[in-house]
């Protein structure tokens, strides 16, 4: 546990807390041989190895040891523990976008000169392959001049991340200031995505509220999919153009940074040299700024992978399977299968084997099998043809999974009576609790005011 006044590393001495998160403790430091102030981000490798974030953070590493920018927090070094990881950092003394919006909208001149510098941060790092993916006011601080700089690139992307057809397909960021193609999970352009989110951006600093909202949730959703929003009357003309254009719903069409950057709006007062890269005024010496990795790789040891292995599921669809968020069918026509879902603190391989016992008990043939799903199909003709069932495991952590159970083809009272009578029974003995969806159900209502956003 870190104290204040405690050394680190015989190079920093630790002050206060500056914020914290589930998995990491940012400290104010300094730096004992040059006094520079620093900000240190302190991360759990336990808490990291419990859920399975060693990729996120290795890729957090790479991410900012390829970006350096007037208006990216700048990472000077990594050190490592057998039992912590820390990123030191320049220490931006302003604090949060957020904390500055919260309170209402901005004055134009003020929104423009922020949007300016956000831009340009991410044209460089989309330059170096890289994507954010999880740009919102929360991950925007100001320093002491009240300039800009984009931090947070825990969920960013690099270029190689891409699949074959040259999109990315993790679903991730953070819902309110997400692309509509992210949720709709076919596959999207990094870039054009972080664009959109610096749209939603845009509309928040000069309207003090989010352009998609509504007390139902799932109405928020259809808003973003169809790119339904309404300008307030003090909008510029000039503004509400640039918005319509990047907060377009079709990705092909939308527009590019460079054509952001030729807009009248946004060239007023616009000096291009801002976002020239420069030496910082600090004391950091050449040593500080190479990254001392230490034990960092080595100790960080990805877990043997089980013969079974389950769809990795992140927040933003943890989000998605709740009860009442099912975002399937939001941007194209598809009648909704029912479906159950349960959690299990069983290993992905005990399940497997579980539901195996299960179509057996049940006289079910497991037809096809592939990475993480189980179909399971009857041996007669119902109603409504063969009954089929699809079971399919997500890890959340590699100890806790969420299993879907959904009718795939067959009569859905045969699959309902099946499910309640014997499959919930069979399946006791792994289950932590079932969570059957009610189609009727209302999604929990957002608030109305502007509030942080969860990543």
């Amino acid at each position: 546990m870190e104290n204040k006044g405690s050394i680190l590393m015989q190079r920093y001495e630790l002050g206060r807390l500056l914020g914290q998160g589930t998995f990491a403790k940012v400290y104010y430091a300094r730096n004992i041989k040059t006094a520079q102030s620093v900000a240190i981000k302190v991360i759990d490798k336990e808490k990291v190895l419990k859920v399975g974030m060693t990729e996120q953070i290795k890729r957090e590493i790479s991410v900012m040891r390829l970006v350096r920018h007037p208006h990216v927090v700048q990472l000077y070094e990594v050190m490592a523990t057998k039992s912590k990881i820390y990123f030191v950092m320049k220490h931006v003394k302003g604090g949060e976008l957020f904390n500055k919006i919260a309170k209402g909208k901005v004055k134009q001149d003020l929104a423009r000169k922020y949007f300016q510098q956000l831009i340009g941060a991410v044209d460089y790092c989309h330059s170096r392959g890289v994507y954010h993916r999880d740009l919102k006011p929360e991950n925007l601080l100001l320093d002491e001049n009240g300039n800009l700089k984009v931090s947070d690139f825990g969920l960013s992307a690099l270029a190689e991340s891409k699949w074959q057809d040259g999109l990315l397909h993790t679903t991730c960021g953070t819902p309110a200031y997400v692309a509509p193609e992210v949720i709709s999970r076919k596959g999207y352009d990094g870039a054009k995505t972080d664009i959109w989110s610096c749209g939603v951006i845009l509309f928040v600093l000069l309207a003090g509220y989010l352009p998609f909202h509504d007390s139902n949730l799932m109405e928020m959703y259809r808003k973003i999919g169809r790119g339904e929003f309404k300008c307030p009357t003090w909008f510029p003309s000039d503004v509400r153009r640039l918005l319509c254009r990047i907060l377009d719903p079709n990705p092909s069409t939308r527009i590019s940074i460079s054509k952001i950057m030729e807009s009248s709006w946004f060239r007023k007062g616009y000096d291009p040299t801002q976002n020239k890269l420069e030496t910082e005024n600090t004391d950091v010496t050449p040593q500080d700024t190479d990254f001392f990795v230490g034990t960092c790789d080595n100790s960080i040891q990805d877990g043997k992978q089980e013969l079974v292995k389950p769809t990795y599921l992140n927040a933003f669809d943890i989000i998605s399977l709740s009860e009442g968020f099912d975002l399937s069918g939001l941007f194209e026509d598809t009648d909704h299968i029912r479906e159950a879902r349960f959690t299990s603190a069983q290993p992905a391989s005990t399940i497997i084997s579980k539901l195996e016992d299960v179509a057996r008990l049940l006289k079910l043939k497991v037809k096809k099998k592939d990475e993480g799903v189980l179909k399971l199909e009857g041996t007669k003709v119902g109603r409504k043809g063969v009954l089929a069932i699809d079971a399919e495991i997500f890890e959340i952590t590699p100890t806790f999974h969420l299993i879907e159970v959904k009718k795939s083809s067959g009569d859905t009272l045969e699959y309902q009576n099946l499910l309640k009578q014997e499959i919930r029974p069979a399946l006791k003995d792994i289950v932590w609790a079932w969570q059957v969806d009610q189609q009727q159900q209302q999604p929990p209502q957002p608030q109305p005011q502007l509030q942080p956003q969860p990543a």
